[in-house]
């Protein structure tokens, strides 16, 4: 797998993430406190879907650590209640954001129907992450 994405380090879990990753297999990766991402090793997922992870997390790190890129958009009733329904029921409206932002770029249908408002949002995070 690759060492980066997006200029954002991809690390090895510690042993605390592995253990949280071990009781949550359904967790694929995340974007950890020190900004770099880890992928779920028990996960069972393919090389492209670790890729697609990957890009969700990187996102992540991007909206949490640059300024300019901190998502300022409404969520759709259908993304409120779906958000309701996972561990982001009691995350922050930045959160919440975030997780759907990043689910558009990475392709994760989860996100929903997006509005124009996120994919201009999410079009412009994209050209700055990867240059397109």
């Amino acid at each position: 797998m690759m060492d980066k994405i997006a200029g954002i380090e991809i690390r090895n879990p510690f042993k605390s993430e592995l253990d949280y990753f071990k009781r949550n297999p359904r967790v694929a990766g995340m974007a950890a406190s020190d900004n770099k991402i880890i992928i779920n090793p028990f996960s069972g997922l393919m090389d492209e879907q670790k890729r697609l992870v990957a890009i969700n997390e990187a996102a992540r790190v991007w909206m949490r650590t640059k300024d300019d890129f901190k998502p300022n958009f409404e969520l759709t009733k259908q993304q409120k209640d779906f958000l309701d329904t996972t561990d982001y029921a009691g995350a922050s409206d930045q959160d919440r954001m975030a997780t759907i932002a990043a689910r558009i770029l990475s392709g994760d249908p989860s996100a929903g129907q997006a509005t124009p408002e996120q994919m201009m949002f999410v079009m412009d995070l994209k050209r700055a992450m990867f240059g397109e």
